[in-house]
């Protein structure tokens, strides 16, 4: 009787390690696809740009997309391990380093390393004016901001087109108004895909304000609005940016 108690209870502890797995197995299961990984870097801009607003914005409509999840850090200095950067799938760059040093050399090559070996990389506004010094950077970017070059009208609403329409970042988009500053005069000349676009009183020419690029084997998706919180509140905007920054990070949309 003793033995057969023993083996009764060793049989019911199996059984429930059993379940307790196959509850945690489709648990995960019911959890989805793993999600995107993304590093959100930001902490610095000129004192019109409220980065901490701007920064949560861009944070709340990616994990609203439900295919991301979000690590915002406050330091460019997150870039100096590369061992940190491996856990992502995209770094996002809403920063200027109006106040902070430039990054290391270990970072500019860590970045570089991670979106030529096959990651993403996106950025907002003012964010391709930073690490000036540094020429690689405009080659990431695709267009910079340079100061004393680049410029842009009073902020206002003004009509922004979508350049290719059967790109699958902005499939099913139409043209659309923008509360934000209009972009214009950025410099460079990478081959670059303009998504969309708008006609400046600033230049007088037709500027690109979303366009992507390849660098290496990975993606960049550069979006010139983001001036602040309001700019981001438009729904197209907010679906450019979804979908951008997941072919940035894998290479299609879904």
């Amino acid at each position: 009787m003793t033995r057969f108690k023993t083996t009764l209870g060793i049989s019911i502890t199996v059984l429930a390690l059993l379940a307790t797995t196959a509850f945690t197995f489709l648990g995960r299961a019911a959890d989805g696809p793993r999600k995107i990984q993304v590093l959100l870097i930001t902490g610095d801009d000129v004192g019109v740009h409220p980065w901490p607003v701007v920064s949560k914005a861009i944070k709340d409509m990616l994990v609203a997309g439900g295919r991301f999840e979000v690590r915002v850090c406050e330091d460019p200095g997150v870039l100096d391990s590369a061992a940190s950067l491996a856990r992502y799938d995209l770094v996002f760059l809403d920063f200027y380093n109006a106040t902070t040093p430039t990054l290391s050399p270990a970072a500019k090559e860590n970045l570089l390393n991670f979106v030529s070996g096959g990651k993403g990389f996106a950025l907002c506004h003012l964010s391709s004016a930073s690490f000036k010094e540094w020429p690689e950077f405009r080659k990431l970017c695709g267009r910079v901001w340079v100061m004393g070059s680049s410029g842009h009208g009073p902020r206002g609403v003004f009509k922004a087109r979508i350049a290719q329409k059967d790109n699958p970042i902005t499939q099913g988009l139409e043209d659309f108004e923008a509360d934000d500053e209009l972009y214009a005069k950025l410099q460079g000349d990478a081959p670059i895909n303009v998504l969309v676009e708008a006609d400046s009183e600033f230049s007088n020419k037709t500027e690109p304000l979303v366009f992507t690029l390849e660098y290496g084997k990975g993606r960049v998706f550069h979006e010139t609005f983001g001036h602040d919180g309001k700019a981001l509140e438009n729904t197209t905007v907010q679906k450019l940016t979804q979908r951008g920054c997941e072919w940035a990070a894998t290479g299609k949309v879904e």
